[in-house]
């Protein structure tokens, strides 16, 4: 199944990249370069999985995933952490946070394919693929 992703991330070096990684996978992707610019592309588009940074100017990721979580047409969208941050304490807290999965930076294919596949095996009732028309391929994921 192929993705609508969004990349949420201020280093435009470092969005680039990602989205060069999942796009070789076949997914479509959209970069935000930072939160406010996140934000703005949620209200067009909702994705199927967020790829997010969690320090950005600003916002920083956590409190963008805590918008995500309270609103309603984001709250069950996936969302990966691309962090530079290996510690536990920040680890925990994204995920308490709302994330559905953590990969540290720089991710490389393997780590993004294998996190994608975390969040999109789930069942639809915690967040997994929704069935969706024949005319759509698109489907939300969380863990």
């Amino acid at each position: 199944m192929l993705y609508n992703v969004l990349i949420v991330e201020d280093d435009r070096q470092m969005a680039q990249s990602l989205a060069a990684q999942i796009g070789v996978l076949g997914h479509t992707v959209v970069i935000a370069y930072g939160p406010r610019m996140a934000i703005q592309q949620l209200n067009q588009v909702i994705p199927d999985v967020i790829f997010m940074d969690l320090n950005m100017p600003g916002l920083n990721g956590l409190e963008v995933l805590r918008f995500l979580r309270r609103d309603p047409t984001t709250a069950t969208v996936p969302v990966v952490i691309v962090s530079a941050s290996d510690d536990k304490e920040t680890i925990t807290a994204a995920l308490e946070a709302g994330a559905n999965d953590y990969i540290v930076k720089p991710p490389t294919i393997d780590a993004i394919e294998q996190a994608l596949a975390r969040v999109v095996t789930l069942p639809p009732e915690l967040g997994g693929p929704v069935q969706q028309s024949a005319a759509s391929t698109s489907g939300h994921a969380r863990q």
